[in-house]
């Protein structure tokens, strides 16, 4: 008998929990239905929960990650927004989020967006390395296609900016050539009859001491840290630029 009032007043109180929390019984439900791969209507269930408690990030989250494997990407990219922007919640959770949203920038062709997300993702979660792989590649082929999208207007500026820096180059070159000479032409005048020139053994050494130029394609300081963390600690992250061909895609939490 005891048993039996105790059994019900446990069925009793979770049942008034579920009437104050409905959101959560509706994300249990969308998530059975996104294991199953029925994304409809987990989208469904997702929804309802937001009409419960609109500000849920676990809802707005998931909803995101059906969206996106329902192929809505646009929408999949608003609602992930939505999740990422809870800065309540914790780093891991954030730095997931953030991941999602750059799959989903990804997917629209908008690789800035995607790679500004991806650097979210690990300033929050540095030892993501599928992370750190979406980042690489997608600077990777950012570049190529700028490099192959340059052209017309763009092009033609670029070449003049690049003539008269070529061209400031030879006069600034060349003025210092004559500076140089004239100041060996002095020291020489100086320098005993017959005597070694000074300047001539320095020439090598400062030849040797000039700066070498930085390598192409450093802009931020930030992501090339990134990258060369990458290429010098992560070798397997390079070997998946070469046989990959698209972003690391995560469907479940990863927290």
């Amino acid at each position: 008998m005891y048993r039996f009032i105790y059994l019900f007043f446990m069925l009793a109180t979770l049942g008034a929990h579920a009437q104050r929390m409905p959101e959560r019984s509706e994300v249990r439900k969308g998530n059975r239905h996104y294991n199953k791969g029925d994304y409809k209507t987990a989208i469904e269930r997702y929804t309802r929960a937001l009409g419960h408690a609109p500000e849920s990030f676990e809802a707005t989250y998931d909803l995101g990650n059906a969206l996106y494997k329902a192929e809505m990407f646009d929408k999949a990219e608003q609602t992930i927004s939505r999740a990422a922007a809870d800065t309540l919640r914790t780093d891991a959770e954030r730095a997931e989020t953030f991941y999602n949203l750059g799959n989903a920038q990804f997917k629209q062709q908008k690789y800035k967006e995607a790679l500004e997300s991806y650097r979210r993702s690990l300033l929050l979660n540095p030892a993501d390395m599928e992370a750190k792989y979406n980042y690489a590649y997608t600077k990777k082929l950012l570049e190529q296609n700028q490099d192959q999208q340059g052209g017309g207007g763009n092009d033609q500026q670029q070449n003049q900016d690049e003539q008269n820096q070529n061209q400031d180059s030879e006069e600034s070159q060349q003025n210092q050539n004559d500076s140089e000479q004239n100041q060996n032409n002095n020291e020489e005048s100086q320098s005993p009859e017959g005597g070694q020139d000074p300047a001539q053994p320095d020439d090598g050494q400062e030849d040797d001491g000039q700066p070498q130029p930085l390598p192409a394609g450093i802009s931020e300081q930030e992501q090339q840290q990134m990258l060369d963390a990458i290429q010098a600690q992560e070798d397997k992250t390079q070997d998946k630029l070469k046989e990959k061909q698209g972003v690391i895609v995560r469907g479940k939490k990863n927290w």
